[in-house]
């Protein structure tokens, strides 16, 4: 009988050699700011087996509707590897196939959503690539929606880490891949299907939320995992790794253990207001557009700076990008979002009563946007 090979990895952290991994390739990253906190052979090219259904399924919400009718294919009931067992001519709604995506890992569910959505699986690998560029991500080429073995198929634990952050800001995602169990029911032909999720970290670790399993023999073990503590989200994710739920409860435990979430500006918060020439109105109100926030160690100096112009000239449009803010840790640029006009100032024309009246009301739209 052959045994396997365990090889551990020591994870360097502060110049200690620590943290003992199998993975041959892992990063544990800050959900918000994307900062790395932890990793090891993070931007080498590795195969990412059912991994690679984290951007199968975030194609498939973008490009797609979930009330949508699939009609599968015999090529998709067919498909080797992982499967939701479905047959042949069955229709089946694309949420659906969702959950059969990312909690039976079916590769069946995978080519049925390539074919709906890309109209081959050539097709849909182009809308994969096409979302990978759009993230900035240079070492990930996708040629199919499951992850079965092919050497132009690869990520990196970095940049699948940035997909995974990227798709967890879907809800529909996010509600996808913490579910334990669920049951679809069938369109028509009474086929009804109680599915359960593959990744055990979900009951493993008590604040794990996601994300998603993989194995081939050529890939090995392959894990992205999210867990959320006191506000604070990780990610981690290891590639090749024989004994992945233990490497990424040493992670997520050392993530929590050293840092804590420092927030500089919430979502839709008030920024300040810059000033109008040539407007109705000589000012306008900047709110950030989304979260700024990083994980953060107690020791580490945290800084925030708001990249904004004294004045701007109208017409200003509601939601226009007028500056960014960025926040420091250490000295160091860690994450930056985009500072945003709350409402809209047309060019000056009178100071009719309509004038005024049209000003209190995107003084009130934006109190609203930013309370909701």
């Amino acid at each position: 009988m052959k045994k396997a090979l365990l090889l551990i990895v020591l994870i360097v952290v502060n110049n200690i050699s620590v943290y003992a991994l199998s993975a041959q390739s892992s990063v544990l990253m800050d959900f918000e700011s994307r900062r790395v906190l932890m990793e090891n052979n993070a931007h080498l090219r590795r195969g990412m087996a059912s991994t690679t259904k984290i951007m199968t399924a975030i194609v498939a919400l973008e490009k797609g509707n979930l009330d949508d009718i699939v009609t599968v294919s015999y090529k998709a009931s067919t498909v080797e590897g992982s499967s939701m067992w479905l047959k042949s001519g069955e229709e089946i709604t694309l949420r659906s196939l969702l959950y059969g995506l990312m909690l039976n890992s079916g590769n069946d569910a995978a080519t049925a959503i390539a074919e709906h959505i890309g109209g081959s699986i050539e097709g849909f690998a182009v809308l994969m690539n096409d979302k990978a560029k759009e993230l900035g991500l240079k070492d990930t080429s996708f040629t199919n929606p499951h992850g079965l073995d092919d050497e132009n198929h690869y990520t990196t634990a970095y940049e699948l880490g940035i997909i995974t952050c990227y798709a967890m800001e879907n809800e529909v995602f996010c509600d996808i891949v913490n579910t334990k169990r669920k049951t679809i029911e069938g369109l028509g032909n009474g086929i009804n299907r109680t599915l359960t999720n593959h990744n055990k970290m979900l009951t493993l670790y008590d604040n794990a939320d996601g994300v998603k399993t993989g194995f081939t023999k050529k890939c090995g073990r392959c894990l992205v995992s999210s867990a959320t503590k006191d506000d604070l989200k990780l990610i981690a994710v290891t590639l090749n790794a024989p004994d992945d739920w233990n490497d990424h409860k040493t992670m997520l435990d050392f993530g929590f253990d050293n840092y804590y979430k420092f927030t500089g500006a919430d979502k839709n918060s008030y920024i300040r207001t810059v000033s109008v020439t040539g407007g109705k109105f000589d000012k306008v109100s900047c709110y950030a557009k989304k979260e700024l926030s990083v994980a953060v160690k107690e020791n580490e100096k945290t800084e925030v700076k708001f990249n904004l112009p004294e004045c701007v000239k109208a017409p200003v449009i509601i939601g226009q990008k007028l500056g960014t803010a960025e926040i420091y840790v250490d000295g160091k640029l860690t994450d930056s979002i985009d500072v945003v006009a709350g409402y809209g100032v047309n060019k000056k024309l009178s100071n009719s009563f309509f004038d005024v009246f049209y000003f209190l009301s995107m003084e009130l739209l934006s109190k609203f946007v930013t309370s909701v």
